[in-house]
């Protein structure tokens, strides 16, 4: 098993501060805050990813809205109970940030920043429910996978993934408990949520967009890990 939690989950993501900071929770009186970032897309649209940093890595005038920043951390999941119901939250956990007066002079210390990346996420994890298998009314095959990432203090994140394509072809035959390893970016998606009153709600979700997918070991500890998931 793999047990480099930093190694399991790694992100890097360049864009533009689009939001003021609000206050998210504290821990041993650290407080942590959210802020969104946009992200471009190579299809001229951008994602709007929200970001969790703590108060030790932000300053103030180099994080106003509009500044370019570059981030490094992980995204994480975590339960939110609202109206009865968990619901999973995403977000970006900042481990360090490079200010836009100081970009130029760390791309050229970074191999991977070099490169021109501006989102991009590693994953380790275990498929911890059924990958679900489906086609777009134009033929476009997709399969949404649902991954549990390891992380210190037996904590786990769970990441909403799509593949594309022939990968998505391949994962609707991967067994729960299988460990793999994906490279790609978070994206989000704009959706209506209809209620059963009628109502429509506007609602944002947050995934990992496949690249790239490799099958590590075979299933393993399956039952266990599909309890965990539920």
């Amino acid at each position: 098993m793999n047990t480099n939690y930093s190694d399991n989950n790694h992100l890097v993501l360049v864009g533009k501060v689009t939001s003021e900071k609000r206050f998210s929770h504290e821990i041993y009186g650290e407080r942590f805050y959210i802020f969104d970032l946009e992200v471009p897309r190579l299809s001229d649209t951008s994602d709007f990813i929200p970001i969790t940093i703590s108060e030790r890595l932000i300053d103030e005038e180099k994080m106003k809205i509009g500044k370019k920043i570059i981030v490094k951390g992980q995204f994480r999941s975590y339960n939110s109970y609202e109206n009865e119901r968990n619901k999973l939250i995403l977000t970006v956990f900042v481990k360090d940030v490079i200010f836009e007066d100081e970009i130029d002079a760390k791309i050229e210390e970074d191999e991977l920043l070099k490169s021109n990346v501006s989102n991009e996420v590693i994953l380790t994890g275990y498929i911890c429910k059924k990958p679900i298998y489906r086609q777009t009314p134009f033929g476009r095959e997709i399969a949404d996978i649902l991954l549990a990432v390891n992380r210190a203090y037996n904590k786990s994140d769970y990441i909403p993934s799509i593949a594309w394509g022939r990968t998505a072809r391949f994962c609707q035959n991967l067994e729960t408990g299988t460990e793999v390893r994906v490279i790609g970016r978070v994206q989000s998606r704009n959706y209506e949520k209809k209620h059963e009153d009628g109502t429509v709600e506007q609602r944002v979700a947050y995934e990992v967009s496949i690249s790239s997918l490799e099958v590590i070991n075979e299933k393993e500890d399956s039952e266990e890990r599909k309890e965990e998931a539920v």
